[in-house]
């Protein structure tokens, strides 16, 4: 009886074990097929697409790229002619990226060509349905640094030293351009900077965006700068110091990014082409061929011409009492009758006309006489409107206090070592 019981046991035990197996087998055949995530990018679906991306070659016309994908030439010329007012194929430039969405069958043949000129714009030229073209722009976050710095030998190093976009030191020097001289910072100034940087998906970085604030100290003086929105109908903004005086003067000190003066205004020179003492009436400025050259201050031009010694040139009047002239271009860039703000590029340095060597010669006029501009008690830019400095004033309160607490490197190094 025993017996019986236990081989019933067996048999029931045994039973249940392949039951089990079965509903096992029967599990692991219940595969989940997962649908493949999404690839957004560019308003696309790149799920969608066989995708080509390449970039722009030396020499490469957009017809060619598309010739070489399998769009004929006919097609080509239609897509230039209907996409003209949105897109100027001549446009491309080597070295940048393009994109291109092929259908995803054996024939892949291409429905959209995307153009990046730089991280965050981008051109779509569709031409899958309807041909039409569009430019947009990736999504970007906006993140808001604080740093500082300690000048040992200029502020570039000083700001790459720190880990910090090198736009920045271009940036400072741009908006202290009148109250602080570069050429002649010393060992020990320092400075402190509230600054955007720019990230597509969190992670690429896009470049640097606005300084928002900067302090900095320059032969034991003290230099705050802040940017304010003085007019939100036309988005213009500038910066100011603590007290809403402007920063900037109404010229700049320098028409370039300059490595030395090679000459400066004098009623005496020898000159080196001509063999003979004679008045030069201008500031030389020397610097590599090909180096841009700015409108020191807002004006018309008037002059944008070639003469066998001034060579390539360009003069500004600036208003009835002001004017400007910059010499022996290696290239133009503005023609007569063009309005031009300060900072804007007229030209670019070169040696044409009389000149030994790659230079701008500078030349200021006031009431139609040639002076010397580092002569003239050249007037401030306008202040903020009364009307709108209690806001200013308001808006500069807090980030002044937040720049005061943003501690420089060697004082936390002091502080910690009183701690210890």
């Amino acid at each position: 009886m025993l017996r019986k019981l236990l081989l019933g046991t067996l048999v029931l035990l045994s039973l249940s074990a392949c039951k089990k197996e079965k509903e096992d087998a029967h599990v692991e055949k219940q595969v989940v097929i997962e649908k493949p995530k999404e690839v957004k990018e560019f308003g696309f679906n790149l799920n969608n697409f066989f995708v080509l991306r390449d970039t722009i070659k030396q020499g490469d016309s957009f017809g060619e790229i598309l010739a070489k994908n399998r769009i004929d030439y006919s097609l080509v010329y239609q897509i230039a002619e209907q996409t003209k007012d949105s897109f100027d194929i001549r446009k491309l430039q080597a070295g940048k990226p393009y994109t291109i969405l092929c259908s995803k069958d054996s024939l892949q043949i291409p429905q959209c060509f995307i153009y990046q000129p730089n991280k965050i714009d981008y051109v779509v030229v569709n031409f899958a349905d309807s041909i039409h073209a569009y430019s947009k722009k990736k999504p970007v976050k906006v993140v808001e640094r604080e740093a500082t710095g300690t000048i040992t030998s200029s502020l570039s190093e000083a700001i790459l030293e720190k880990g910090m976009d090198y736009q920045v030191s271009h940036e400072l020097a741009d908006i202290y351009a009148w109250t602080i001289d570069f050429f002649r910072l010393q060992a020990g100034d320092r400075f402190k900077v509230i600054y955007e940087e720019r990230y597509i998906d969190d992670t690429i970085y896009a470049g640097m965006g606005k300084i928002k604030a900067a302090y900095f100290e320059h032969m034991d003086e003290s230099f705050y700068s802040f940017r304010f929105k003085t007019d939100t109908i036309h988005d213009r903004s500038d910066y100011y110091d603590e007290e809403a005086n402007s920063l900037r003067r109404f010229f700049l000190k320098a028409p370039i990014n300059y490595s030395r003066i090679s000459s400066r205004f004098t009623k005496r020179r020898f000159h080196p082409v001509q063999k003979r003492w004679k008045a030069h009436l201008g500031t030389d400025y020397a610097a590599p061929r090909g180096t841009p050259i700015w409108a020191t201050a807002n004006g018309i031009v008037t002059k944008s011409s070639y003469t066998g010694g001034n060579g390539k040139y360009v003069k500004i009047r600036h208003n009835s009492v002001y004017e400007t002239q910059y010499l022996h271009m290696s290239r133009r860039a503005v023609k007569v009758g063009e309005y031009v703000k300060q900072g804007d590029i007229i030209g670019y340095v070169g040696s044409t006309g009389l000149a030994t060597g790659p230079h701008v010669c500078y030349r200021f006029w006031k009431n139609g006489r040639q002076v010397d501009p580092f002569s003239q008690d050249l007037p401030s830019a306008e202040p903020i409107k009364p009307e709108i400095k209690e806001r200013y004033l308001e808006f500069v309160q807090p980030v002044k206090t937040r720049l005061d607490n943003i501690i420089f490197e060697e004082e936390k190094e002091e502080y910690i070592a009183e701690l210890n």
